[in-house]
């Protein structure tokens, strides 16, 4: 990194700041995040609960504006990624799931779970096909592992592919839940071989390639989930990644897409204390502020606390990460427990606003719901829990 952190404090207790943890991050960290958070302001804020409400997220309008910024692939280096620290990249997450959960999984599937194992595992023919067309948000990628019976045991997974006597690759089978999946220009998909689960680059226009939407979500609105559906899909042989094989390559990513989890849950779980604490300091009962009462303000406190520690946590991961010494049952341990505080603080965010935090005029039930999602996803809190177990007792608790 370019520059040193240095802590800085201009007095008094910030109530949006109080550990005054930005004084931690370098200039260039301290730079990205606020052209993240204006981003997020100018163009997220003011039509997302529109987005959350109708169930539609802009990809194809909004993905050149984010590649613009470098945000897609940013913690890669090379094929017109930005190449920034994994902190930086953490710290956009935060920002973009300040305005909604539904923004930073598209920029996570697209950096962490399509780009990253074509840029960490692909072929040099893959990575020049792909990775600058998807850093610039010229083409959508997506991440085909889960299936409909398949979701915390990903080894047990039925999708296969068969190399036929031509050397081609004949791909069968399904993926659920798939973030991007109808939108997607080209998709990493996850299937067993005779030698093993091996990934493969999918064009989405394969004959054989089919995405169905799925509807009726009362969370993650504002994003695009898909089922996939694979039926006698024939690749070239070289469309299977060479460098990797085995549950190593999926998982990798997934640990990518965890760490920016971790620092994203907190951005929700920030966006409801604020709107809390601006609204418990507007809202009048009794004659006074609703501010002013002693529960209102313990909620207050609690929310503010859990916010401050959750970023402390990301940004030591962060700079475990950036100095390769970050663990993957570390990067549970800020997964699980970012996710459920964030999730806790929305709910208490919730009660402070009544029944205005029911309505989408204010983010906390759209941040509340998504949070329901991004609590199992990537991991559940159980099996991030599971994870934590057998690395303090170094006994395993499942296969």
């Amino acid at each position: 990194m370019a520059d040193t952190p240095h802590l800085t404090r201009v007095g008094g207790d910030d109530p949006l700041d109080f550990l005054a943890i930005d004084g931690l991050l370098s200039d260039e960290e301290r730079q990205i995040q606020q052209t993240v958070r204006q981003f997020v302001g100018d163009r997220i804020l003011p039509e997302v609960g529109r987005w959350y409400e109708e169930g539609t997220f802009p990809a194809r309008e909004l993905g050149p504006v984010m590649g613009e910024l470098g945000l897609l692939g940013m913690h890669l280096e090379g094929y017109g990624c930005a190449g920034t620290s994994g902190t930086a990249y953490g710290l956009a997450c935060l920002e973009l799931e300040a305005g909604d959960s539904g923004l930073r999984s598209f920029v996570s599937v697209q950096g962490s779970l399509a780009m990253f194992p074509i840029w960490a595992y692909g072929s040099e023919e893959h990575k020049e096909t792909w990775l600058p067309r998807m850093a610039a948000g010229e083409a959508i990628g997506c991440f085909g592992l889960t299936e409909p019976d398949s979701g915390s045991d990903p080894g047990s997974m039925r999708t296969h592919a068969k190399q036929d006597a031509g050397g081609d690759w004949v791909l069968n089978g399904s993926k659920m839940w798939i973030t991007n999946g109808s939108i997607a220009d080209v998709a990493v998909v996850w299937a067993r071989t005779d030698g093993g689960v091996r990934g493969f680059v999918v064009p989405t226009d394969t004959p054989g390639f089919t995405a169905h939407d799925i509807h009726r979500k009362a969370s993650l609105r504002a994003s695009v989930t898909s089922e996939l559906v694979f039926d006698d899909l024939r690749l070239p042989a070289d469309a299977v990644l060479p460098g990797v094989s085995g549950m190593k390559g999926p998982l990798s990513c997934l640990n990518e897409a965890r760490f920016g989890i971790l620092f994203g849950a907190i951005g929700a779980g920030r966006a409801c204390y604020e709107a809390a604490l601006d609204y418990a300091k507007d809202r009048v009962q009794f004659g006074v502020p609703i501010a002013s009462f002693q529960l209102t303000q313990r909620k207050l406190v609690e929310m503010m606390v859990a916010v401050q520690r959750g970023t402390l946590v990301a940004l030591h991961l962060g700079r475990l990460k950036d100095t390769g010494q970050l663990t993957s049952a570390q990067v549970s341990f800020g997964k699980m427990d970012n996710v459920r505080q964030a999730l806790e603080i929305a709910r208490e965010a919730r009660g402070v606003l009544g029944a205005n935090g029911i309505t989408l005029e204010y983010p906390v039930i759209r941040h509340m719901n998504n949070l329901e999602s991004v609590y199992t996803y990537e991991g559940t809190n159980e099996i991030h829990t599971l994870v934590l177990g057998q690395a303090i007792t170094g006994i395993g608790a499942f296969s």
